[in-house]
Formats: C-alpha cells, structure tokens, sequence
C-alpha cells in the first residue's frame, strides 16, 4: 500500500474529526478547547491550566463547577502523556457533550495537527472552537482561469477538490462585413472598437477578482478559449503586469462557459500541481473508460463491490467521501450476526425481525477507512467537484472498484494464484 494513500486516508479521518468536533454541542460551558503552538513550551500550557482550575472553583454552580473541573482535569491528564510539544504543536479537546438524543458523552481527545500550528488558544465553552485547525485543511495552491470567447467570458477558481464560477458576462460582437468600399472599413473599425472594449472589460474585471489588497491572491492563471481573444489579453497593455506575469499556460477550448471551464481544467493537468478534483477526475474516467470497453473489470454498488472487495478483486476502491450509508451488525438468540446496509435516515430493516440485537452501528465510509487494507485495496475517496464524480454518485451509487480481474472469470484458483506471488511476511499473506 503506498504511504501516500495512506497519509491521504489519515488526513481524511483527521479532518473528519475535527469536522465533529466542531458540530459538538454542550448543555454548559464546560468543552475546553486547548490549542498549543508549535513554539510553545508544555510548561505554559500547564500553568495556564493550573490557573484556570483556581478560578473555576468559584463557578457558583455546583453542577457547571464540577463539570468545568472535570473537563480541566482531562486536559491535564492528557497533556502529561507528553514529554515536549510535537513539532505541528496539539490540540486537546476535553468536556461533556450532548448526543443527537439528547444523552450525555464524555470527550477526551488529543491529537497533533497536521501542519504547524501557530495559535494558542484556550477556551470553555459550550462548543469547542475549531476554527484555527480548519485553516490548516485549505489548500494553499488556487489556480485562476479566464475562458473568453466571442460569446463572452468567464472567471474561474480551482482550488483542491473544489471549483469555483467567480464571474460570468456575455457580450455581443459584430461579425466580419463582407461588402467592400467605405461600409467595409466603417465595420471594420467599429469591429475592432468593440473587440478593443471586450479585452478591456476582461482586463479590469480580472484585476479586480483576481487581486485582493494589491496582492494577486492565486497561485497561477491559465488563459483559455477559442479563436485569438486568449492572445489578445496577454500581449494587451490593459491587463495588469502582476496578472500577466502569472499566466502558467494558455490553452484552446472548444466551449467558452462552464463547459469551457472544465474543458480548460482538463487540458492543463501538468500544470495543476496535486489539486485533488484532477485526481479524482482521472480515477473516475478510468472507471467510465472499462465500462465503455466492457472489460468487464469493474464492481458498483455496495452489495457488489463489498463483495469483490472480501475476494480480494478490489484493486482500487472509489469512494464518495460524504456515501450517506450505515453498515449495522445485529446479532439473533443464537448468536449469529447479520449485516445490513442501510441510508442514514433508516432506522430498521423491515425484512429483519425486531427481536435481533444492534450491536453495532456506523457509516459505511468510516467502516471501509478501517478494514480496506485488509483486503489488498488501495482507498480513494472522492469529493464532489468534477463532473464526472457527480455522475459516479448518482449513477453508481458513490461507490465502485476497479478490479484485479474480471469478476465473471473470478474462481478459487484465481485467487490462490494471485495471492501466492507475495512473501509470506507480505501485507497479504493469510488474508484468506
């Protein structure tokens, strides 16, 4: 399994996290959010602690007193499994939270961020404050494009999983005037004034969307479209130096609009760095390519794909990171346990008696996070952006595999075979 698809994996479960722990509600002000700089030494945080422990002593309420108590007592206890601050700083999250039906639970959870962390930050409250580690899950990297065509023009911002319409205009320009003699050059000269007025317009709004404070706030701008107008903006005077300076690539567009914009994404990969709905996009049309050719190689749905997934025929698992279905273990008198799976919205499985037992209960995505490398798969989770992802959940259900081999010529020996090649010590070995 490559560490960078495991990384990915972690950073996901962590951004999850913090994502709940966000959406966390108290019945008082008793959540402590601790958060500890990088550059920070444990001693401050730790008197700090001491500090507001005093000082919550004399909460008048005895049931706010004790909870407040409780939570700081946590966070002490957490912050004495450390010897130094880690090198991304921590984040400690202690206090008593309120469940969707209404009972009590009990949070103690420590963790390093995933970047350096320059906030310190205590509270108590009735929510924990998150704000400063979800900063740290933005992409830095934003990639501006202007498709422009004789339809009108369009600004757009791709940014990791997500794109963006900034600003769209229509324009309408005169055509080329076939008549000769004095007509033809009166048309040719009002042609070039309003073309000269299209660039210009493009040109300034550009700068406007594009520059934030006189800082130019992407990290690079591709120009797109059909015909010359793309040529025209980047040799003008009216486009600003700071822009121009940061045009990484032009490229020729069939479309102008949003189509042209998705078109532009996909013709300028090379230049687009690691942004997450490229990644995504090229998995996802994979998917479509083997469906196209029958090969014949691939699983959708979750009945389907779990169960290529358990024989091993799972090379890549797509999964929609936000799938809305929970995996629920119940067990009968005897002993025996049933899975089913089920929207979230569902309570019960109606063709199940009401007499089994629930013993356990959670989505699907969290579930597969845990049990895929068990199974010899590699997990991409895919977020909404791209096109081609919207299409895969709603007509594949958000889940699907490219498989090892086909599933109709799939037999014992077929596995055996396939999982023999590994040593002994691999990550396969005794898996069946």
């Amino acid at each position: 399994m490559s560490s960078g698809n495991t990384n990915d994996i972690d950073q996901w479960k962590l951004k999850r996290l913090i994502k709940s722990l966000g959406a966390a509600k108290g019945s008082g002000t008793s959540m402590i959010t601790l958060l500890v700089s990088n550059k920070q030494q444990l001693s401050q945080p730790v008197s700090l602690l001491a500090e507001e422990y005093g000082t919550a002593t004399n909460i008048k309420s005895r049931v706010n007193r004790l909870s407040v108590l409780d939570a700081i007592t946590s966070a002490q206890q957490r912050l004495k499994l450390y010897s130094k601050t880690p090198p991304n700083g921590l984040a400690i999250f202690c206090g008593t939270v309120l469940t969707e039906d209404g009972k009590e639970k009990l949070i103690n959870i420590d963790f390093e961020p995933p970047k350096p962390i320059n906030t310190k930050l205590y509270k108590c409250d009735s929510r924990f404050h998150v704000e400063p580690l979800e900063e740290l899950f933005e992409d830095s990297s934003k990639f501006g494009f202007i498709v422009m065509d004789g339809k009108g023009c369009l600004y757009g911002l791709l940014s990791g999983n997500t794109r963006t319409i900034l600003h769209q205009f229509a324009v309408e320009l005169p055509k080329k005037h076939g008549r000769g003699g004095q007509s033809s050059m009166r048309f040719a000269r009002i042609r070039l004034e309003k073309r000269h007025n299209y660039v210009h317009k493009v040109a300034e709004k550009a700068t406007q969307l594009f520059i934030t404070g006189n800082l130019i706030n992407v990290t690079g701008l591709i120009l797109a479209g059909s015909a010359e107008f793309k040529e025209e903006l980047e040799k003008s005077d009216l486009f600003d130096p700071r822009l121009k300076s940061k045009v990484i690539h032009m490229v020729d567009v069939a479309y102008g609009g949003e189509n042209g914009f998705g078109q532009a994404i996909s013709l300028s990969k090379k230049y687009l760095d690691n942004v997450k709905v490229l990644q995504d996009q090229e998995l996802v049309t994979k998917f479509f390519d083997e469906i196209a050719q029958d090969t014949g190689k691939i699983s959708f749905g979750v009945e389907e794909t779990l169960t290529a997934l358990e024989d091993g025929a799972v090379e890549k698992l797509l999964l929609w990171e936000n799938l809305d279905i929970k995996r629920n273990v119940y067990r009968d008198a005897q002993g025996n346990e049933i899975v089913r799976y089920l929207k979230s919205e569902q309570t019960q499985d109606s063709s199940l008696s009401a007499e089994l037992e629930l013993v356990d209960s959670a989505l699907l995505v969290d579930w597969l996070a845990e049990v895929y490398q068990n199974h010899g798969a590699e997990l991409k989770l895919l977020s909404n952006g791209a096109p081609e992802t919207e299409q895969f959940i709603s007509g594949f259900g958000g889940i699907g595999g490219l498989l090892r081999w086909r599933r109709d010529d799939y037999d014992v020996e077929a596995e055996e075979e396939y999982f023999a090649e590994g040593d002994e010590d691999d990550e396969y070995a005794g898996f069946y």
